[in-house]
């Protein structure tokens, strides 16, 4: 009997442990920064303009990781290692990779709002990371992250509508489309949310691509087809290259399966 009594102690203190795990800031005990934040940004920004190998998104993580400092926060280093572990967590092939890089994402993004709470910044890349989060564990993290990504977004939209080419809106049109794993949806609201968007940024291709997908969702698809012919005649920016041929691959797949 007290061997029972000790492995439920032991299984609940386990499960304690791994539950409080799961909310602090991911970083190891004693850990001492190397570098100052200003060079450390300065490098992984480098590294991040080639961020279609993965090893040096990779780099960049490690980079920003290594400059951190428990004891002396840094703003723009804490929001931007929330960014790059969020493209690091899409990229990887891996899943404990991608599973690592968004739980950091979400930590330092929050971390970061409440550092600079009139800042969209921190808002944004936590709730970016906790949709990827979402989208990943639908049946665990997609209802309940539901909440706190709307609030995330709407507070960056609160501050600066425009902040990330008006990738709020987009965040908030996605969980209306992707009802699949967030449970439940409005197509409709979608639709308001990325026309909203498009009235702000005329060269973010995400815009154009969802827009496509949420005219479709609405039996819109003449409107559809046009948002895709626009996306594919665009001329890319210099600096979302890697963006620019993510999306064009989608429309061009839609465009082969709907038209």
């Amino acid at each position: 009997m007290r061997k029972f009594y000790r492995f439920i102690t032991i299984a609940l203190l386990s499960f304690w442990l791994i539950s409080c795990a799961s909310k602090v800031e991911t970083e190891p005990a004693g850990k001492k920064p190397t570098g100052s934040p200003a060079e450390a940004i300065a490098k992984a920004e480098a590294l991040f303009k080639e961020r279609e190998d993965v090893s040096k998104l990779r780099e960049a993580v490690q980079t920003l990781a290594a400059a951190r400092d428990m004891d002396n926060r840094n703003y723009e280093l804490e929001w931007k290692f929330s960014r790059f572990n969020y493209f690091l967590g899409k990229q990887s092939t891996d899943d404990k990779e991608s599973a690592k890089a968004f739980e950091e994402g979400v930590a330092a993004g929050k971390i970061a709002s409440r550092m600079e709470p009139e800042k969209p910044d921190g808002y944004f890349w936590y709730g970016a990371n906790l949709g990827e989060q979402a989208k990943r564990n639908p049946v665990t993290e997609g209802l309940k992250s539901v909440k706190d990504i709307r609030e995330a977004m709407n507070k960056v939209i609160e501050i600066q509508p425009d902040y990330q080419a008006a990738s709020a809106y987009d965040a908030l049109a996605q969980i209306e489309l992707k009802s699949g794993f967030l449970g439940g949806g409005n197509p409709k609201k979608a639709v308001e949310y990325l026309e909203k968007a498009l009235e702000l940024e005329k060269d973010n291709t995400y815009i154009y691509l969802h827009l496509a997908q949420a005219y479709l969702a609405v039996d819109r698809e003449a409107d559809a087809k046009k948002q895709l012919d626009y996306l594919l005649k665009m001329k890319p920016k210099p600096e979302y290259i890697p963006e620019y041929k993510e999306t064009t691959e989608e429309a061009k797949e839609l465009l082969k399966t709907r038209f």
